[in-house]
């Protein structure tokens, strides 16, 4: 899956002050990606508020996203959830040809076992027409899929060919990089650990930040990539205070300052989500000025 490799960017979902879907504003944050040197577009993934939008709000998000982006970049699509028969569902309900693979999440909540992930994610493997793109963020879903299994299913199901690791645990992803057949693509799912993550192996990332800044991410993740270490710390360096400053309140909270700083969207996100505080707005924009 050469087109997973590189930098994948978890797009923002724009909303107005009313709360409606920014739909306008797609296109602006779409271009700006690309000109950023971004590989491909991730749609409704957790960055973008996927659990708060509509069925008719997730259908126009993704025509908006496709018809702008014409096919100048690949999309993954996220689709995941803790209803394995619901997640079949919409896999089957959604066209699917504009995209490369599906990406999609652990079950959250219900906190399967080691064998129920296996069972759940294999069931999405048997029914589905494009590869898929595991997503473990135990952070968010409180459960981890271990290595181990992510190597049964990578040896099992034909159609499981990735995973974006989002545990933040380096051990852990050292263990992927050592025990995953070498055509499977291991990608990093946490901005900040990215890096040792690439140099270790990783054949790419699904990065936040770079929805803000696209080029200067882009640079760590061809440095990594290419075992350039010292011009890899050197980037990394100058961004790593805003990496860890956008996760202070939560996310996609601290991106959307950034965007709004940028003139792409306006700072709004969707309840339980709020806006971030003033300290942080006013330490984002202050440490943001050198790159605007």
């Amino acid at each position: 899956m050469k087109e997973l490799e590189g930098h994948g960017v978890a797009l923002i979902t724009p909303f107005k002050k009313n709360g409606e879907v920014d739909y306008t504003a797609i296109p602006k944050i779409i271009d700006h990606l690309i000109n950023g040197g971004v590989d491909y577009l991730v749609v409704l993934g957790t960055t973008g508020e996927t659990a708060t939008l509509s069925d008719n709000e997730k259908k126009h998000l993704i025509s908006t996203v496709v018809k702008h982006n014409a096919g100048r970049i690949p999309l993954v699509i996220g689709i995941g959830g803790n209803n394995t028969n619901q997640v079949i569902k919409i896999i089957n309900s959604t066209d699917l040809s504009p995209f490369v693979a599906i990406l999609s999440v652990t079950p959250y909540y219900n906190k399967p076992n080691q064998e129920g992930l296996y069972l759940h994610f294999g069931a999405i493997a048997k029914n589905s027409s494009l590869p898929i793109i595991l997503y473990n963020v135990p952070s968010r879903t409180g459960v981890n899929l271990l290595p181990q299994t992510v190597l049964r299913l990578a040896n099992d199901f034909s159609k499981i060919v990735a995973i974006k690791e989002a545990a933040g645990d380096l051990k852990q992803a050292q263990t992927l990089l050592k025990i995953c057949p070498g055509d499977f693509c291991i990608l990093s799912g946490d901005d900040e650990t990215s890096l040792s993550m690439l140099l270790a192996g990783a054949k790419g990332v699904i990065s936040v930040i770079g929805n803000a800044i696209p080029e200067e991410f882009s640079k760590v993740v061809y440095h990594g990539i290419e075992g350039s270490v010292k011009e890899a710390y050197q980037t990394q360096n100058i961004i790593l205070d805003l990496i860890r400053s956008i996760y202070e309140e939560g996310n996609p909270t601290g991106i959307k300052v950034l965007m709004s700083a940028l003139g792409l969207c306006e700072n709004y996100l969707r309840l339980p989500l709020v806006p971030a505080s003033q300290n942080l707005y006013v330490k984002l924009n202050k440490s943001f000025k050198k790159f605007i």
